[in-house]
């Protein structure tokens, strides 16, 4: 299962690398990035990238149910990973204190900081699942690299 996972995601990588080539703009990169994934990783419910901007988090493109606009500061499982700086993995988003339901069908979620040239982090990746416990450190590993692209 492990090595069914990674070879998709090297598969999926290597097709976002290929897309990517066309145009340097992160947006376009982003809203790429959510179409490849939302349509191959069949257990992806949303995909998205919320952008830090004047210190608030608001949504940028995606892939899914409609979003929530603007992300309470501080609350939720995307400020934590703005906040903490890394990749946060939650089995469960009923269980995550301060959980911010934009989908109250999602069951799981993970989010992946993304980081601009200068080193700062412009944002994050979302994504979101309606089985519990969808996510482990593949997942982390290859989103955290497959964000890497935005800004490459």
């Amino acid at each position: 299962m492990q090595n069914s996972k990674i070879r998709k995601y090297t598969r999926i990588y290597a097709q976002i690398e290929k897309l990517l080539r066309q145009c340097s703009e992160p947006l376009a990169r982003m809203a790429t990035i959510n179409a490849v994934l939302y349509h191959k990783m069949t257990s992806f419910s949303w995909v998205g990238f919320y952008l830090l901007t004047d210190n608030q988090l608001i949504v940028g493109p995606y892939q899914g149910p409609l979003a929530c606009q603007v992300l309470e500061k501080n609350k939720g499982v995307c400020w934590a990973g703005i906040n903490e700086q890394k990749v946060i993995i939650v089995p469960d988003v009923h269980a995550f204190p301060g959980h911010i339901a934009c989908d109250s069908r999602s069951r799981s979620e993970i989010v992946i900081p993304v980081w601009n040239k200068n080193g700062e982090i412009a944002g994050i990746m979302d994504v979101d699942s309606r089985s519990k416990d969808n996510f482990d450190t593949i997942d982390g590993a290859e989103l955290e690299r497959i964000c890497k692209l935005v800004y490459a």
